[in-house]
């Protein structure tokens, strides 16, 4: 098993590069990481120093929407509907190798997956997860939506609409790590059909309810945000998270 942080590295070129993959299937996406976690991996064999590490960032949402189901033994027993009524509503599923447990991505959700080398920039599993659900909690901030954590679930959560005391689910995490590379990531509900998490137990989490950002800024009486809005703040918070890794290791 991997140590839970990973060796200290010297500094290095790091950069971030964007990709837009707009709308697509999750298995077309599930190969453009593959793709971009091998070059990667290769690229660190070289000898050069400082090395450059071109890290990305894919930002996407799933079309035709899929439920994603982990290795974990009991994940494919949270699939709440038939096999009838997910064709019925176009939803696919796929086996997924990130960690957790099931959950849904579609049209309106925001996909963040950063192909990313924690050892050069020096961050442990936990900091990253930590980082991820930092990003997400003051990208939502930006339209006065309180994000939240669960030290028993991973995610973020916000309070639901007319009821404060209840927190539901509006992104979910989920990774993959090999060789110190990430892959998978994010999940973030803009305006996605909520109806659409009745089909499974999301993140297995039995009674815990999913919301979105429109379902919260419409009961605020507030105007809803495209995606690509949210997704232009989302990038400038995972830039600025690159920053100040950089800056720490010049320090």
């Amino acid at each position: 098993m991997a140590p839970h942080h990973p060796p200290t590295s010297s500094p290095s070129l790091l950069s971030l590069e964007i990709i837009d993959l707009g709308r697509i299937s999750y298995r077309d996406a599930y190969a453009q990481q593959l793709r971009y976690r091998d070059s990667l991996i290769d690229a660190n064999k070289t000898n050069a120093s400082p090395r450059p590490t071109s890290m990305k960032l894919l930002l996407l949402e799933h079309v035709p929407p899929v439920i994603t189901v982990s290795k974990k033994p009991t994940a494919a027993q949270h699939i709440t509907a038939s096999p009838e009524r997910l064709e019925q509503l176009g939803i696919e599923i796929e086996q997924t190798d990130r960690g957790g447990d099931i959950t849904y991505h579609g049209p309106g959700q925001l996909v963040a997956y950063p192909i990313l080398d924690l050892k050069q920039l020096n961050l442990g599993v936990h900091d990253y997860m930590h980082a991820l659900e930092q990003i997400v909690i003051d990208t939502i901030a930006e339209y006065e939506i309180t994000g939240t954590r669960d030290p028993a679930a991973t995610g973020v959560w916000v309070p639901l609409p007319r009821n404060e005391n209840k927190l539901a689910k509006i992104c979910a995490l989920g990774v993959r790590i090999s060789r110190w590379i990430t892959m998978h990531g994010l999940a973030l509900n803009v305006s996605t059909n909520l109806d659409h998490f009745n089909t499974i137990i999301p993140c297995g989490l039995e009674g815990r309810p999913v919301t979105s950002m429109i379902q919260i800024l419409t009961a605020q009486n507030k105007n809803a945000p495209e995606i690509n809005e949210v997704k232009s703040i989302l990038v400038s918070r995972f830039q600025s998270f690159i920053q100040n890794q950089m800056a720490e290791q010049l320090r």
